[in-house]
């Protein structure tokens, strides 16, 4: 029955918005379809949504409430997020969906709070001081996360490398950003493991409500997966707050003498400027870990997935890998630590098809597959159509890296031939230059060091539809030991 008249009120609104369009001398962009299509296809959004980005390049969905335009349209991304960005914002729309996992997080805001996050975390992560601290994090993890790997060669057992790459990134974001050492790779935080499953599911049900028309009901009511997603809220939440207010204590005891601790990490920066409010830190961090956290780690995992699938890929990278290193190699370094320890940004630098190879993961497995906006006032696009006043606006990351008419006949091949120029380089800064720099480190120990393969080649590999673009259900995959080395 409720379906029933859930498809009966979609109907009538798509009949009066069509008849309000052919009253109107606005040019509006096609209907691909209704709310009702995304619900059906939750499971496969993305696959879905591709399929309408091959018919029209930008298409409306109808919904009750804002009407939905969905762009893979080069020119209006732009003309979105750089030519007409002010008029483009996060909105109320996105706020009421994010706002009770990510808060006023840089994610979820527009305005002042935005322009105050953007300002301090840029400021942050562009000093060399914490690319330094970073460096020195990233490739402390990246040795104990291979330390976990060569233990797999032992027992012969297969290992859910995404969920080592969650564990490892999340370490490193807390480390980096807040100062605070969590350990969940080696399994000795598991209060840091509950955080990390229960902010994950918050993720997931956070993106089904941008297609359950009845999730501010369920809300109310506190039943179903709204339920479910104030739960997990609340053992984010105790996490973090317990961590905020450790650091607020490390800072009021440590006074002049300690101006180190007041400068080593972006909480303490945030701590500073907005007077110690919990609720607004709370927020900050969260949206840091998506930020640090799931962009890295789910990268690298579609990363692995296309070097198991791709297995001469997997050995160009190791052989570059090792030739960048040059004399440090063939002087006789032999163990991960060592290897690790001597892995300079110079070297990295010098990995043109490593960075290659994880820009072309990123092109077909964008870690946001989609990316919602709201028209903050009536405008035409680009292709010449028009947008309402609160119409939300999402560029589909996910849908274009596979559009012919952008990439070719061959936009569905994995081939990170197309981001190296005639003199072997790579030809395009990358948008993710300091995640790039931590999935590098970890990359090229991994790969110096262990051959990986897939667990079992018959067993589809899907995403997850969620904020991020998980693997679902993890991945599981088999290393051995690369011939020329012995993980000592």
């Amino acid at each position: 029955m409720a379906i029933t008249l859930l498809i009966i009120v979609l109907s009538s609104i798509l009949i009066y918005r069509k008849f309000e369009h052919k009253l109107s001398k606005k040019r509006y962009h096609p209907v691909g379809g209704t709310i009702l299509d995304h619900l059906i296809n939750f499971k496969r959004l993305h696959h879905y949504m591709t399929d309408l980005a091959s018919k029209y390049k930008t298409y409306r969905l109808i919904t009750p409430f804002p009407s939905e335009v969905y762009t893979s349209d080069p020119a209006n991304v732009e003309y979105i997020l750089k030519t007409n960005l002010e008029n483009y914002g996060k909105g109320w729309y996105n706020y009421s969906i994010l706002k009770d996992l990510l808060g006023d997080g840089i994610f979820a805001v527009d305005g002042d709070k935005w322009r105050e996050q953007r300002k301090v975390s840029s400021f942050e992560f562009s000093a060399r001081a914490l690319r330094d601290v970073s460096s020195i994090i990233f490739t402390e993890n990246a040795v104990k996360l291979a330390n976990i790997v060569s233990e797999s060669l032992v027992s012969n057992q297969p290992m859910d490398i995404q969920d080592l790459f969650m564990k490892s990134t999340l370490d490193s974001i807390f480390r980096v950003a807040f100062g605070v050492e969590l350990d969940s790779l080696c399994g000795s935080n598991e209060e840091g493991a509950r955080f990390s499953r229960a902010f994950d599911d918050a993720s997931a049900i956070t993106a089904w409500r941008y297609v359950d028309i009845l999730w501010k009901i369920k809300k109310a009511l506190n039943i179903g997966l709204e339920a479910k997603l104030k739960e997990n809220i609340r053992i984010v939440d105790d996490f973090v707050y317990k961590l905020i207010h450790r650091k607020i204590e490390q800072m009021e005891q440590c006074q002049d003498d300690c101006v180190d601790l007041k400068k080593q990490d972006i909480l303490s920066r945030f701590l500073k400027l907005s007077e110690a409010d919990p609720k607004y830190l709370r927020d900050i961090i969260l949206n840091f870990v998506m930020a640090g956290k799931d962009t890295t780690a789910t990268t690298l995992s579609w990363f692995f997935y296309m070097l198991c699938k791709h297995l001469l890929v997997q050995e160009k990278a190791a052989q570059e890998i090792k030739e960048s290193m040059g004399s440090k190699i063939s002087n006789g370094i032999k163990n991960i630590s060592e290897f690790a320890a001597s892995l300079s940004e110079e070297a990295l630098e010098k990995m043109h098809y490593l960075h290659a190879a994880l820009t072309e993961t990123l092109r077909l497995y964008p870690p946001v597959p989609v990316d919602p906006k709201m028209c903050l006032s009536d405008d035409t696009m680009p292709d010449g159509f028009h947008v309402k006043k609160w119409d939300i606006v999402a560029y589909q990351p996910y849908a274009m890296g596979r559009m012919k008419l952008i990439w070719g006949d061959d936009a569905e091949e994995y081939k990170p031939e197309r981001w190296i120029d005639e003199n072997g380089c790579f030809r395009q800064e990358s948008p993710f230059k300091f995640t790039a720099f931590q999935m590098k480190i970890i990359s090229a120990v991994l790969l110096r060091f262990f051959v990986f393969k897939l667990s079992d080649e018959s067993k589809a590999v899907k995403y997850r539809t969620m904020i991020n673009l998980h693997v679902d259900g993890g991945l599981s995959v088999g290393a051995v030991q690369r011939s020329d080395h012995n993980p000592t």
